[in-house]
């Protein structure tokens, strides 16, 4: 996935600002005389290429240290993975903290066209009624909407909440796709 070689919208702007001048400076040396102008839109181009080559923030290519993560005893960590619509799996009896996440769920058209909105409020709506029925229990139950894609939710939703396992209410193949990218175990609901 390419990365955004912008750090700020302020940047974006400054870096707009610096192509314009670039462009006036190659069509006032074009004017002078075309070699002239040739050897500007060279020097401005390999610019342009050098600054987006560049780290857009000091340290970020370097890799993230792996972080020992460690539930305090007695707490046991489940994040529920629900497509909308779905109703509130069974989740084991040893889980104190839960995480529903249900995907915004999008055909190609609607990724596409950005008309996601209805579908993130259908995942809303599901992950929230399953959140209040989890919370019966007495456990520490939230939701969220994840990404369009399952999987890319998951693993988003474990970059923050730590889960100490995950249970997929979905398909054989939902449950596989999920075990091949994550580390913590991966059950059927």
């Amino acid at each position: 996935m390419p990365r955004n070689p912008f750090r700020s919208e302020a940047e974006m702007f400054r870096f707009l600002g610096v192509v314009i001048v670039g462009a006036v400076l190659v069509v006032l040396g074009a004017w002078i005389n075309v070699w002239v102008g040739v050897v500007v839109a060279v020097l401005a181009v390999g610019g342009i290429v050098w600054w987006l080559m560049q780290e857009p923030v000091p340290g970020a290519a370097e890799p993230t240290p792996k972080l020992e993560s460690h539930t305090p005893d007695g707490t046991h960590r489940v994040l529920i993975l629900v497509a909308p619509g779905g109703s509130a799996p069974a989740i084991p009896d040893r889980a104190t903290q839960v995480l529903v996440v249900v995907p915004a769920l999008a055909s190609t058209t609607e990724a596409l066209t950005g008309a996601v909105d209805d579908r993130r409020a259908e995942a809303e709506q599901t992950a929230q009624s399953i959140a209040r029925a989890l919370s019966r229990d007495g456990r520490s139950v939230r939701c969220e909407v994840g990404a369009d894609d399952p999987v890319l939710a998951v693993e988003d939703a474990l970059r923050t909440f730590g889960a100490d396992e995950v249970v997929v209410d979905g398909d054989d193949a939902m449950v596989e796709q999920v075990r091949a990218r994550v580390a913590v175990p991966v059950t059927r609901a």
